[in-house]
């Protein structure tokens, strides 16, 4: 079972939130995904955001703590640190995950996991609602094709979870420790043997996800790939699932991919979230990085206040509500389930009260 509702949403836990924009009001958004660092340890072959060119750019660590101070104040609740590098290559990722969770916000990581080490663990753990580790390969060789880092990465990676679980059963530490499997043709023989792996190391999860084509990536290998033909032995995986281990196999967002289309015909989630880039950067939609459309203002020049209530922004949802066809974006974005839940309230079907 999906407990964590990976393959759906949750913003409907936030009903405030909701009928504020429902009434028109300029709202706060709940989440943000922060990317710290614009350089990543791995080249991977599927990479959604090749096109970003791993920058080694980094967040000004005292800049980006008065952008959290001043979202908090705001109302956001959470904030993912990920983005188009790999998150703890920050030199600072330690401090800046601290100050955020002392200032009420709830805090997460997707990370490649080989940078996790004990010493990373030990002051993550206790801050971090959950960590999630990309890993796509059950073998070195397949994993080391993928990933394309160091030879010793995949082993290193499950020894860094391992202390983690460890250092969480030892400290009571409050954190959900995942990791991801992108499904791709390279890898559909290993996922069981993956999963066997994760859940004997303590881990929580195993979620195995449908591959979606970024419009702007320079990779297109996989942009024709088809779940329903690629096979996977799903019995075997969910039988290996436990009351303390769950297999979360994104099935819904599958077929999506495969047949395509969308309910809603506009994208109406953009004022729930948004997506801070390495460079400071404030974009409302992470598919729209380096388009002057969707990009709202930089927080090295002024506060995230100003920006989020400021014109630019103002000008930048009318465009969208104007021009953006949602038929045309990304399959599966992460605003996706968002969007179809906010369109089903603003164009409620007939006998609704028949509940």
């Amino acid at each position: 079972m999906d407990k964590y509702r990976i393959d759906s949403h949750k913003l409907h836990f936030h009903v405030e939130r909701v009928n504020d924009w429902l009434a028109g009001r300029n709202i706060a958004p709940i989440y943000m995904e922060i990317s710290p660092s614009g350089a990543c340890n791995h080249r991977c072959v599927f990479c959604a955001l090749d096109f970003m060119a791993y920058r080694p750019s980094f967040l000004d660590t005292h800049v980006v703590e008065s952008c959290l101070a001043d979202l908090a104040g705001l109302g956001l609740k959470s904030v993912m640190f990920a983005g188009e590098g790999e998150p703890l290559l920050h030199k600072d990722i330690e401090q800046i995950a601290c100050g955020a969770r002392r200032r009420g916000l709830d805090i997460a990581f997707t990370t490649n996991g080989v940078l996790l080490n004990e010493k990373r663990a030990e002051q993550l753990l206790p801050v971090c609602s959950w960590i999630k580790v990309s890993c796509n390969g059950g073998t070195p060789e397949t994993y080391n094709a993928l990933h394309r880092g160091r030879p010793d990465d995949f082993h290193t990676v499950f020894k860094n979870l391992e202390t983690a679980v460890k250092l969480r059963q030892l400290h009571r530490f409050p954190s959900t420790l995942g990791l991801q499997m992108l499904l791709l043709p390279e890898n559909r023989n290993e996922a069981v043997a993956l999963a066997i792996r994760c859940r004997d190391i303590g881990l929580d999860y195993l979620t195995i996800k449908p591959y979606s084509q970024h419009p702007q990536s320079k990779t297109k290998i996989y942009e024709k790939i088809r779940y329903e033909t690629l096979g996977l032995q799903k019995e075997e995986l969910f039988s290996l699932a436990t009351d303390s281990f769950s297999i979360i196999y994104r099935e819904e967002s599958m077929s999506v991919w495969d047949k395509g289309g969308r309910r809603y015909q506009q994208c109406l989630a953009l004022p729930f979230w948004s997506y801070l880039d390495a460079q400071g950067n404030i974009y409302g939609c992470s598919m729209h990085l380096n388009d002057d459309r969707f990009l709202y203002g930089n927080i090295y020049r002024q506060k995230f206040t100003d920006i989020w209530f400021g014109e630019k922004r103002r000008e930048s949802l009318a465009w969208v509500a104007d021009h953006i066809d949602p038929q045309n974006c990304r399959v599966n974005c992460r605003m996706d389930k968002i969007n179809d839940y906010l369109w089903s309230l603003t164009h409620p079907p007939e006998h609704v009260n028949f509940i």
